[in-house]
């Protein structure tokens, strides 16, 4: 009796073991993408790697109750998309560190070249312009013209279908175009 209570316990230490792999090898396929996925959402570092381990810990404490491991990217993207969106909500120390880390920036740029500081101020307004979007085109923009995945990837990513996928990148670059069209006027950022 004792033998087969052994071989039983055995065989579930083996399952475990078996699901705790499968989701190491998930995780490590997907993980520089939660990352990105937060970053593009909260813009700082710092909070884009607790809000992607955050994910982690609830992807590993959920994986037994996921019904399709072949959509565990898409699973885990949007996990991390709202994690990183309740973060954004509940975080108003962030706007603190963001002034704070311009007037370090601005301090910076009196030395640099003139080139390097417009360059530095064009890709600001263009994080302010995407930061601005509406959540559910923002996370389009970061995932397809930043992080450079087809609008098919995205879809599944996001789990939407693919036309909306377009529509939404349709509406982010005509929003885009118009927060950023008097930077196109101004010679001064050329």
């Amino acid at each position: 009796m004792h033998e087969f209570a052994e071989r039983l316990a055995g065989g579930l230490v083996t399952v475990d073991q078996e699901l705790d792999r499968e989701f190491e090898a998930r995780l490590v396929e997907s993980s520089t993408l939660a990352f990105r996925v937060a970053y593009g959402v909260l813009r700082h570092k710092q909070d884009a790697e607790d809000v992607a381990q955050e994910a982690f810990a609830k992807a590993y404490r959920s994986f037994r109750q996921l019904r399709d491991r072949e959509r565990f990217r898409a699973w885990l993207v949007r996990m991390t998309w709202r994690l990183a969106i309740d973060r954004r909500r509940g975080d108003k120390r962030r706007d603190v560190r963001e002034q704070r880390s311009s007037d370090m920036d601005v301090a910076q740029d009196f030395s640099p070249a003139e080139q390097d500081l417009l360059a530095r101020e064009r890709a600001a307004r263009l994080w302010q312009a995407i930061d601005a979007l509406p959540e559910k085109l923002r996370v389009v923009v970061v995932l397809a013209g930043i992080e450079e995945h087809n609008l098919r990837e995205v879809a599944q990513l996001l789990d939407v279908p693919e036309g909306t996928v377009k529509s939404r990148m349709f509406d982010a670059r005509q929003r885009l175009k118009e927060l950023l069209q008097w930077t196109l006027g101004d010679p001064q950022t050329r």
